[in-house]
């Protein structure tokens, strides 16, 4: 089973989310631990965050939740980026906090 690498304002960041939307990514992460490949709607590749980066999407009905990660297999899964998503668009501030990020835990 892969392991996950948090970055720890990620995980400070997703502790705040709300029990449903918790338990939801719990259990997509679960699912990526096993192995199991994720599409949409639950997974989307984010290629302008970087090369082999995606984003988990969870809707609540307070609005959508992101998370975005990235599968190395020396590492496991690195989640490096949460945040409530405000806009249909992802705001390009959080893409760049994403990429700091990612490159900060690399």
């Amino acid at each position: 089973m892969n392991k996950i690498v948090w970055n720890k304002k990620a995980l400070k960041e997703v502790q705040n989310f709300p029990d449903t939307i918790k338990k939801e990514l719990g259990y997509l992460l679960f699912k990526l631990q096993k192995g199991e490949s994720l599409a949409m709607p639950h997974s989307k590749p984010m290629p302008s965050v970087g090369k082999g980066c995606y984003e988990l999407r969870v809707k609540g009905e307070d609005g959508a939740y992101r998370v975005f990660y990235i599968l190395k297999i020396e590492h496991g899964i690195i989640v490096f980026h949460a945040f409530k998503k405000k806009t249909q668009k992802t705001p390009l501030k959080d893409i760049e906090l994403g990429k700091k990020n990612l490159k900060d835990m690399l």
